[in-house]
Formats: C-alpha cells, structure tokens, sequence
C-alpha cells in the first residue's frame, strides 16, 4: 500500500476503530466479529470521501460494515443491506468492498434528516462459512 492511499485512508479507519471503542459497534456470531457504524457523511475528510465517491453532505449518511475472525483476520464476504426510518419508509443500500492492504470493509452512502433514526438490517455470509447471520442495529442522525 503507498503512502497516499494510506493518507487517504487513515482517517475512514480511525473511524471504524473508533466507533468500536467508544459505541462498542460489534457482534460476535461464532468464529467472527462485525464491526459497524452508521454516521453523516460530513464527517469524512474532503479527500476521503472523494476517493471513495461519498458526498460529504450533513443531509447524507453512510454505513461501514468490516467482518473478521476472532484472531483480527479479514473476511470477504456477501452482505445484503436495507435501512428504514419509523415511518416505515425503505431506504436502498447496495454496500461495495473496498480492499486497502489487508483491510476489507464494505461502504454505503444514503439521504438522511434531522433528527431521523434508521433501523439497519444486514444479512451477512462470510466467505467459506456455512451460514449467514443477521445484524440489526439503529442510528439517529442529527443534521444542525
């Protein structure tokens, strides 16, 4: 990995890692650990959100999904996402991989509103494993 790309993805990281020890945004099913957090896209570095095609907007929210073994190893695997406010509206989410190095994490952006909580959903398969698991999770967004 050079160092640019590294630059550029320091500051995404710092909050996956983040939002591990401070919100403890994980689960353990079995053999491996999901890690995951929801917040606006505004808190993305201009360089960082350009580089992964996210608007930096604090009408826009994005959700990053990482899934490794219990040892801290990586796993790909198949995730099918959707997220609904609490009327009920759906929103679409169609998470893509990004693979830095060693790291595998899958990103999705969408239009939040003040004040709006979203109720996640994730179906999740890791690669080589016998049986997905289900993640649901909430997130309120503050936009002012």
């Amino acid at each position: 990995m050079n160092r640019k790309t590294l630059i550029l993805l320091f500051p995404l990281l710092l909050l996956i890692f983040t939002a591990r020890a401070e919100n403890d945004r994980s689960q353990t099913f079995g053999d491996y650990v999901v890690y995951y957090n929801a917040l606006p896209t505004d808190v993305l570095q201009a360089d960082v959100a350009g580089e992964y095609g996210i608007t930096r907007s604090k009408f826009r929210g994005f959700i990053t999904v990482s899934v490794q073994r219990k040892d801290g190893q990586p796993v790909s695997a198949r995730i099918q996402a959707s997220a609904s406010n609490l009327n009920g509206q759906s929103k679409n989410l169609s998470l893509h991989q990004v693979k830095e190095g060693p790291a595998i994490y899958y990103i999705d952006d969408f239009r939040i509103s003040n004040e709006e909580t979203l109720k996640f959903s994730l179906k999740i398969q890791p690669e080589n494993a016998d049986q997905p698991f289900n993640l649901k999770f909430s997130q309120q967004f503050f936009t002012n």
